[in-house]
């Protein structure tokens, strides 16, 4: 996979968005390794310890800090770059955040995407686009069945349903201005990337599974979980970073082809519950304890979510490479080796990267 990705991305200029963000981070050491001329649109990082800083990525690529709500920024940046590549990954990504902040999660999510899209509409070349959304796009109904691409969208909270909005906004875009039937005229491919709950090193989101282990695990606190019994479809960041990454060289040969919504996530069976990941994550750690605590007024979060990851293998041949175990397991050595020799993370980074690319 490794040359594979290089023939399509060494020397082109790729713009992400959210390259400070957990996500963004990951994907845009991928693409310096692959040799891509990259340029990136997001807020600043946090704190010295986000994986952004510790990469360093601001030797990695250039770097544009603004608020993605500011329309004539982004399509600024998008136009004096011409990118040949968009990763659009920004967002506002947390849904218990989303009930406290539903109006700006809007904004951010379905308005910045249509911001992003203006500056696409205002590329006067060729430009593959992928636009990452979630798997909490499809209106649930807690059902064994996995969703897959033409299911009903929607969304109990601010969250899922900005993301069903930033899914009409782009379906708006792709028939308004970008329809495949004009293709020869604007030169456009859009494609849409759906990823289940992912994990791996570098992320400290609060009210995220990992991230609130790892707290709790390197403070000698017990973990507190919510919803133990919640399914999740749990996979390493390598894994939809790199179906992203396969999209966008499908994309770029056959842009009629591929401009479609695809689902990345983990096999039907590897679909585990916090329980259960928990339970992996103590086992990798050598130690720790959980408790369940479920308050009254904690915000509506579904209970079971699969996806059907069949269009993405058949069309796109990616296939997942880590079950959840292996998954689990190099998330939690990457958190090992930052709190036993920072100064090695970013070559322990490359390395995971290098090797789950090599296969």
């Amino acid at each position: 996979m490794l040359e594979l990705l290089k023939n399509t991305y060494q020397h082109k200029k790729v713009f992400v968005t959210g390259h400070t963000g957990f996500k963004g981070s990951w994907l845009i050491k991928i693409l310096s390794l692959l040799g891509a001329n990259i340029k990136c649109y997001a807020l600043a990082p946090q704190n010295e310890q986000d994986l952004y800083n510790l990469i360093d990525g601001d030797h990695i690529c250039e770097s544009v800090i603004a608020d993605l709500r500011e329309k004539e920024s982004i399509v600024k940046a998008i136009a004096d770059f011409q990118p040949e590549f968009i990763f659009h990954l920004a967002a506002q990504p947390l849904v218990r955040l989303s009930y406290d902040v539903p109006v700006e999660t809007f904004e951010i999510n379905a308005i910045g995407t249509a911001n992003v899209l203006e500056g696409v509409r205002k590329l006067p070349g060729n430009c593959c686009v992928i636009l990452v959304t979630t798997d909490k796009v499809y209106y649930n109904n807690e059902w064994t069945y996995p969703y897959r691409e033409n299911d009903r969208l929607g969304g109990y909270d601010p969250y899922s349903a900005s993301k069903a909005c930033t899914e009409l906004v782009i379906d708006c875009y792709r028939n308004s201005f970008f329809n495949l039937k004009k293709f020869d005229q604007h030169g456009k491919a859009i494609a849409v990337a759906r990823a289940g709950n992912v994990i791996g090193g570098g992320d400290w989101s609060k009210d995220r599974l990992i991230p609130d282990i790892i707290r709790a695990l390197s403070a000698g606190h017990k973990i507190e979980v919510r919803n133990p019994d919640a399914v999740r479809p749990w996979q390493h960041v390598l894994e939809p970073l790199t179906g992203y990454l396969l999209l966008g060289a499908n994309l770029y040969k056959n842009p009629q082809k591929f401009s479609q919504a695809y689902n990345f996530g983990p096999y039907f069976n590897d679909a585990l519950s916090v329980k259960e990941m928990l339970k992996l994550a103590i086992e990798n750690w050598k130690s720790g304890e959980y408790f369940v605590n479920r308050p009254d007024d904690q915000p509506h979060e579904a209970g079971l979510l699969r996806l059907d990851i069949s269009k993405a293998i058949t069309e796109l041949n990616w296939h997942p490479q880590l079950n959840a175990n292996k998954a689990v397991s190099i998330t939690i050595d990457w958190y090992k080796k930052y709190n036993s020799n920072p100064s090695e993370i970013v070559k322990f980074t490359n390395d995971q990267i290098v090797d789950f690319l090599n296969g």
